[in-house]
């Protein structure tokens, strides 16, 4: 891994985590300091992280984290809701007893687990149906989209357990839809299913 590499992985994830918020200022040579590595490498990973619309550059502020209020919230459930529903709807025509399979595997884990592996393992559940039904193009869109948007380890809907249980309900839902082979129903389950997470998120905003 080159040092370059290095500081974009942990940038990448204390954006992505929130532990740098929306609206921070980084600064190339606090960043160098802190990491333990010259200006230069820093700079080339702020670059990448501009690529990634994860900050923007002001004139005389200099590289700032993209700060995401509710408008951009409202987008990323709807583009999420677009492109997996489309990932349920072909999954549920192409889907293996193998792959049907693994993700039950993965909701009964889900079932069980605490509250932040619940978390961890409803990312890999929606990411493997798009997987499944979108490999040529799709999969890396859904992809691209959830890593551009930061969710604060407070923010995660997987922390109350009356809305889990909802979360839990629907993805069984979905997976009726992908063993029965239905198309409209998997679609549908999955876009209600993003919706009412969006109208969580919106709420604790």
């Amino acid at each position: 891994m080159s040092k370059a590499d290095y500081v974009y992985g942990v940038l990448l994830d204390e954006i992505r985590s929130a532990r740098i918020p929306g609206g921070t200022a980084l600064r190339a040579a606090a960043v160098a300091q802190r990491l333990g590595v010259s200006v230069t490498p820093v700079r080339e990973a702020l670059r990448r992280l501009e690529k990634d619309r994860l900050i923007s550059y002001e004139p005389h502020h200099g590289a700032t984290v993209v700060d995401l209020h509710d408008d951009a919230l409202a987008e990323f459930y709807g583009v999420r809701a677009v492109l997996e529903g489309l990932g349920a709807r072909l999954a549920a025509t192409r889907i293996t007893p193998a792959e049907l399979t693994n993700l039950r595997t993965l909701h009964e884990e889900m079932t069980t687990a605490a509250a932040p592996d619940r978390a961890e393992l409803s990312r890999a559940f929606h990411q493997r149906i798009v997987d499944i039904g979108g490999p040529a193009f799709l999969s890396a869109h859904v992809r691209a989209v959830r890593a551009t948007f930061p969710v604060p380890p407070g923010a995660s809907l997987w922390l109350d357990d009356e809305v889990a249980a909802e979360q839990l309900a629907a993805h069984a839902q979905i997976l009726d839809a992908l063993e029965q082979n239905d198309p409209e129903t998997a679609e549908r389950a999955m876009i209600n299913h993003i919706q009412a997470a969006a109208t969580h998120r919106t709420t604790r905003q």
